[in-house]
């Protein structure tokens, strides 16, 4: 069998979608504490972006508190000021180099607005998985067209894409599910 069709490979990319949706998850505000919620967003350190986790210790110590100890005291402002214009709504308070940030509850219409969002991540990874699908099905009919597969063949390896395809769109609408329901319950 030629190289053009890899399974494997297919599956490895379908699992990196999944796996990405559920990074975006991580950042999504449920009104609870979370140390992902402060991944996305990059402060100005040393002539360069960096991820809030590389300038200092991010905890969780309580349900609606995040904790940011900077490293480094000349960054202190920067970071403040990165929270506050990352447009999830905190507002760090600054106590020395310690970032303490509450996390206020979420009123109605911004816990839907988040579920949305939400939604609309799932659905970029509904079209990366269908995406491979496509690369997948290209190469086994590219395969048949140059007498590599026979139509059986083509036919079965098709059946095992359309197998992978909706596992992988399965697991992503579970995983908007229960995100859905995390961010929903008061």
């Amino acid at each position: 069998m030629s190289d053009e069709y890899d399974e494997n490979d297919l599956k490895r990319r379908m699992d990196g979608a999944i796996e990405a949706l559920r990074k975006e998850f991580g950042g999504l505000r449920t009104g609870r504490a979370s140390a992902g919620l402060l991944d996305p967003i990059k402060v100005e350190a040393y002539g360069t972006p960096t991820p809030i986790s590389q300038v200092g210790t991010v905890s969780v110590p309580e349900p609606r508190m995040i904790t940011l100890n900077v490293w480094d005291k000349g960054l202190v402002a920067v970071v403040d000021k990165a929270i506050r214009n990352s447009g999830i709504g905190l507002n760090p308070v600054v106590e020395g180099q310690l970032l303490r940030i509450p996390i206020p509850p979420l009123n109605e219409e911004r816990r839907a607005e988040i579920a949305k969002l939400a939604g609309g991540y799932a659905e970029h990874a509904r079209v990366a998985v269908r995406n491979v699908r496509r690369d997948g099905m290209d190469a086994l009919k590219k395969m048949e067209k140059d007498g590599d597969l026979s139509e059986d063949e083509l036919k079965a390896f098709s059946e095992d894409v359309q197998k992978l395809t909706d596992e992988a769109i399965k697991r992503i609408d579970e995983s908007l599910k229960a995100k859905q329901d995390e961010i929903m319950q008061v």
